[in-house]
């Protein structure tokens, strides 16, 4: 059975996250969603890892940009797995699962990570399964500019009425918020507006079944074996 959800980091709960072998474990379980992070590398290659730094999901230490793909490959991101290429990452997804990939870029620190991203994405034919979202809303506005059509969402942490029409002007379809701060009324602003919510990262069992009572909702989770119970029992039987 597929379970309307993403995969947050992959399976990180029991398996290194932002790594090939949590994707797979994901998709195994039925995810239809994978959230990963993309950074660049020294020479810059786009990257799959959460963190500014190496140090607390390998073997390693310092700064993502301070190495060469072939140095950062050489990592042991545990369990024996490397840190991922995005572009083995989507060759992965392709006809298999929709990936959100979240754009690391904080500020300036990695000029040309969105061209190199959408030029990925064109490479391996995803331009259908993909979509981009950051924090960072400046380098959305860039994704935007690069490519009309690629389709884009921002990450805020709280709620606010004032980014609906800022999604209409960038063309955004996406917005994730931090699951706390979700209410009906900002559920059915957004689905007035054609926007897909995702709320991040309720892990707690009783919470995500509480979610579930608004099924039009894209959970994003660490919790994924929590999420596919909850979701069998209270979505797909209905």
């Amino acid at each position: 059975m597929e379970i309307r959800g993403l995969a947050h980091r992959g399976y990180p709960l029991k398996y290194p996250e932002n790594t090939m072998l949590g994707f797979r474990k994901a998709l195994e379980l039925g995810f239809s969603h994978l959230e990963l992070d993309v950074q660049l590398t020294k020479d810059g290659v786009p990257v799959v890892i959460h963190d500014a730094t190496v140090d607390r999901t390998t073997n390693g230490s310092g700064a993502i940009n301070s190495f060469t793909l072939e140095e950062i490959r050489k990592l042991d991101a545990g369990q024996g797995e490397v840190i991922p290429t995005l572009e083995e990452a989507l060759r992965f997804a392709k006809d298999r699962m929709i990936v959100d990939i979240e754009l690391k870029q904080m500020g300036d620190t990695y000029p040309g990570l969105e061209q190199k991203v959408i030029d990925l994405i064109k490479e391996t034919g995803m331009e259908k399964q993909v979509f981009l979202t950051s924090f960072d809303h400046y380098s959305i506005e860039r994704a935007r500019s690069i490519d009309p059509d690629i389709e884009l969402g921002l990450v805020i942490y709280g709620a606010t009425p004032s980014v609906f029409p800022y999604l209409d002007e960038i063309g955004a379809r996406y917005v994730s918020v931090k699951y706390v701060y979700v209410t009906p009324a900002f559920m059915e602003e957004a689905h007035k507006r054609g926007i897909q919510l995702i709320v991040w990262t309720p892990d707690d069992e009783a919470e995500l079944a509480s979610l579930a009572q608004y099924p039009e909702l894209l959970i994003v989770t660490n919790n994924l074996e929590g999420w596919a119970k909850v979701y069998k029992e209270k979505i797909a039987m209905v």
